[in-house]
């Protein structure tokens, strides 16, 4: 039970918490009545999710044993059978379907589905295209938010969207990064991932500091534009977060740092392990979270 609660890999739901961007949108929209949409929401990524890492295990066992710490994993170890992971994938899969279409959206369903898709596909070949495989990965995280937005039925800023997408491009390239820096071996980087032949740290270094610039700019957009809920007289007004600015900018530098240190191999690694990247994005959670929620702080935003 261990082994199979591992190749789950609940650690990384922590990737699914994109679904909530929607929450404030939906709590300004419709209170309460959000929440179990977005509790459906959560749950049905989060198993998709761990549906499609059993599949990647199981696709990926030859070449886990190549990397110092995915050699660990319960299929590359052996302690999983592939045929026992396949089961397991094939009911995650079946549970997350029927979770998303449990609130009756259809929007929801069509996005769980999508991203189940989207993931398989990365899975089977598009991991082996240089580039692509990072972009695919950000456009998960981007059909996670706008699954969110769709099981709540609210509007979403676009900046937003192009926000999420180039921060995922930031964390995926960094990922690159660092299992170049820990691999440290051309020939084994190579036969662990194909990509990374075409990968060097100049060109990543590169990458990570358009992408970084590019979601800093996109997030102090997003911050700068108002928009008004659809159907109601409510116009939002998120100027005032912009002083959480500085706690954004200062965790992607962070995350930069410790990827060019070889310490860490992801951004889940790096949330885990390092206190004071997690310190500042709980800092920033709490903030944005007072300013939507706390009506005290709440009158600064919001205007009718």
């Amino acid at each position: 039970m261990s082994a199979i609660i591992e190749l789950m890999r609940p650690f990384h739901w922590v990737k699914n918490l994109a679904v909530l961007v929607a929450l404030p949108f939906g709590w300004l929209a419709h209170g309460s009545a959000c929440i179990w949409p977005m509790v459906l929401a959560v749950v049905s990524f989060c198993l998709a999710s761990s549906a499609c890492y059993t599949f990647n295990d199981v696709l990926d066992r030859h070449e886990d044993l190549l990397h110092p710490q995915k050699k660990n994993r319960p299929v590359a170890r052996g302690a999983i059978s592939v045929t026992t992971a396949l089961a397991l994938g094939v009911i995650l899969t079946i549970l997350a379907m029927v979770l998303a279409g449990c609130g009756g959206s259809v929007d929801l369903l069509t996005a769980v589905g999508g991203y189940l898709l989207l993931t398989l596909s990365y899975s089977l070949y598009l991991k082996h295209e240089p580039i692509l495989d990072v972009i695919i990965i950000a456009c998960g995280f981007v059909v996670r938010t706008v699954g969110g937005v769709l099981a709540v039925n609210v509007f979403i800023s676009p900046w937003l969207v192009v926000c999420t997408f180039t921060l995922c491009l930031f964390l995926g390239f960094g990922k690159r990064r660092s299992e170049i820096t820990m691999i440290n071996n051309a020939e084994l980087a190579a036969r662990h991932r194909q990509t990374l032949v075409h990968y060097s740290p100049d060109l990543l270094n590169q990458l990570l500091s358009t992408t970084a610039g590019i979601a800093l700019v996109t997030f102090m957009l997003y911050l700068m534009d108002t928009e008004k809920m659809p159907g109601q007289e409510i116009i939002i007004n998120k100027r005032p977060l912009l002083f959480t600015f500085p706690l954004v900018a200062y965790g992607l530098f962070r995350y930069a740092l410790l990827i060019e240190s070889g310490k860490i191999s992801g951004p889940i690694d790096a949330l885990w392990r390092d206190r004071t990247l997690g310190v500042v994005i709980l800092l920033w959670v709490l903030l944005c979270a007072g300013a939507v929620f706390l009506p005290p702080v709440q009158k600064l935003l919001i205007y009718s």
